[in-house]
């Protein structure tokens, strides 16, 4: 999880409130809580259909019921969930300006 989370740009890792929290400009990507869960930013909308479509992966506390988030079991999350979650929070906190700059660095990686 570390490595995909610092992959992205950006992204510091530090602490918060005991646990290890991933932050971009300040605001937070990802956080774990304990070394099986961590919380992932989804919409409301999306976080029902994930509850309901993968219980044994996602979940959710009344401590976080109004945040547009949930908790996800590390133990059965894929990588590739995983980055996807971290990819479209990034899209979320980044700068404009940082998210218009590696779009471009990207487009130019796939020209021939």
């Amino acid at each position: 999880m570390r490595s995909l989370a610092l992959a992205i740009p950006g992204a510091e890792e530090g602490f918060n409130m005991g646990s290890v929290v991933f932050k971009v400009n300040g605001k937070v990507l990802a956080r774990l809580l304990g070394a099986d869960a961590m919380i992932v930013g989804v919409s409301f909308d999306e976080r029902e259909m994930l509850l309901q479509a993968e219980p044994e992966t996602f979940h959710i506390t009344d401590h976080y019921k109004d945040y547009p988030g949930m908790l996800a079991r590390l133990a059965s999350l894929t990588p590739q969930a995983l980055e996807r979650f971290l990819w479209k929070r990034w899209r979320q906190i980044a700068r404009k300006s940082d998210i218009k700059a590696y779009d471009a660095r990207r487009e130019q990686e796939k020209r021939p």
